[in-house]
């Protein structure tokens, strides 16, 4: 009962923190949508000040000044495309008095630039929590999202309330940088499973067998996963809508090979999606790797 009623007060104690968001994407925008269900008060920042989005509309504070929206947030998510906009965002983040305030990273960056990050806001006695999420569009539309979280102990417990408003899972996995290796893998697995499934249903429909009968098997066997089943309707469809661009895909098959992964399996994916990327898949869904696959 003693621990029920302390998470309770924990998370009474940081609703009263301003929260912010910087980089609203696909992601980003329904992660701060949640923040903003469950009672937050909620700044964003608004690079473009005549940009048009949801969050205003469901009560979120638009500041276009940079400078500004630091001063008045407590606590920073980020979801920012890759390594070069994430460090350039945060050099003028850390430009500003950041004293006391908690910057929570779920852009999907290299570990290296997660360490280098840390460092920059705990020398301006600022918390730095390096959080990388696994999912995509739908699971942050229903808060199901997993967190790989690199931070200090005390940090990651502090963060749980809002984990807990915006995914299903979170994993305190070391200091800052573990979080955006463990991302790192998961994203690697995810692009093998889904050129996999993309060989499959092709050979198939080579030898006769559709790609709703294929797609069937698939699901209702050993082999279904919750990925297969989110596929199937843009496989059968051979539409590809971004719920994970394949440009971000091959962005992250490369950092791992920066981490020296370099088997003859994450060759062929890094091959894969480069050649997809060339022939102009690259916004589309990570899916549409079955485009240019022979």
């Amino acid at each position: 009962m003693l621990l029920i009623k302390r998470v309770f007060n924990q998370k009474r104690k940081y609703k009263m923190k301003t929260t912010g968001w910087i980089g609203l994407g696909n992601m980003g925008t329904p992660m701060a949508s949640n923040l903003l269900k469950a009672g937050y008060t909620l700044n964003i920042y608004l690079r473009n000040p005549n940009k048009s989005t949801v969050l205003l509309d469901e009560g979120a504070k638009g500041i276009g000044d940079l400078n500004s929206f630091i001063e008045k947030t407590d606590v920073v998510f980020l979801t920012l495309p890759d390594d070069k906009i994430t460090e350039e965002t945060f050099c003028k983040i850390v430009s500003n008095d950041i004293a006391g305030k908690t910057f929570i990273n779920s852009s999907t960056i290299s570990p290296q630039l997660a360490q280098k990050l840390s460092n920059a806001v705990t020398l301006k006695h600022g918390i730095y929590i390096d959080a990388p999420v696994s999912g995509s569009v739908k699971p942050a539309q229903d808060a199901t999202l997993s967190f790989l979280v690199g931070a200090k102990e005390k940090d990651y417990l502090n963060s749980i309330p809002y984990f807990e408003v915006m995914g299903k899972h979170h994993y305190h996995l070391g200091e800052a940088g573990s979080g955006s290796k463990a991302k790192l893998a998961i994203n690697y697995y995810m692009s093998v499973v889904v050129q996999g499934l993309a060989e499959t249903v092709l050979f198939a429909e080579q030898n006769g067998i559709s790609r709703e009968m294929m797609t069937a098997i698939v699901n209702d066997g050993a082999c279904g996963s919750g990925m297969s089943k989110i596929k199937t309707p843009t496989i059968i469809k051979d539409e590809y809508p971004a719920a994970f661009p394949l440009k971000f895909m091959l962005k992250d098959l490369r950092l791992a090979q920066d981490q020296g992964w370099n088997t003859d399996l994450i060759k062929a994916a890094e091959q894969a999606y480069a050649k997809a990327s060339e022939e102009g898949y690259s916004e589309n869904d990570l899916m549409a790797v079955i485009k240019t696959i022979k």
